[in-house]
């Protein structure tokens, strides 16, 4: 297992559009299924609740680190934290990076989590293998948000 996710994706759309997606946060909850609470500030943590079916009972709760528009947009989080019986804020959080970089046809997205190892040992699998598979599935989603 690796400390890190990465997945890359070539989308149909000019970097300005993507950022947009990503840092607007009624625009990311769109794409992101998730209800925030107010808009994205660094240095700040961004509230709500996750909408995607099954997992309404989750909060979101992640702290905002770096807006540098339109390159970079990250945050801090705990993955996979959806026990609600759980106090995820004992642990460290991991690191999510969100890349852009203008291409011919459009904007290459790259989103990074890095930080997995020092996830507990108990759940530092699952955690990953969630987030693995749901970080290809939000960038199908965010491909078919700034493409439609």
């Amino acid at each position: 297992m690796s400390d890190r996710i990465e997945k890359t994706i070539a989308l149909n759309a000019p970097v300005e559009r993507v950022w947009r997606a990503l840092t607007d946060h009624r625009e990311f909850g769109e794409w992101f299924r998730v209800k925030l609470d107010g808009p994205f500030v660094p240095g700040e943590i961004s509230t709500g609740h996750i909408t995607y079916p099954g997992y309404e009972h989750v909060k979101w709760n992640a702290r905002v680190k770096e807006m540098a528009a339109p390159r970079l947009f990250s945050f801090t989080w705990h993955p996979y934290a959806v026990d609600p019986a759980v106090d995820y804020g004992k642990e460290t959080p991991t690191l999510v990076e969100f890349h852009l970089e203008p291409i011919a046809d459009g904007t290459r997205l790259t989103v990074i989590e890095s930080g997995f190892d020092k996830v507990p040992g108990h759940r530092r699998a699952e955690a990953f293998r969630m987030n693995d598979g749901g970080w290809s599935e939000q960038m199908r989603n965010i491909q078919a948000h700034v493409e439609r």
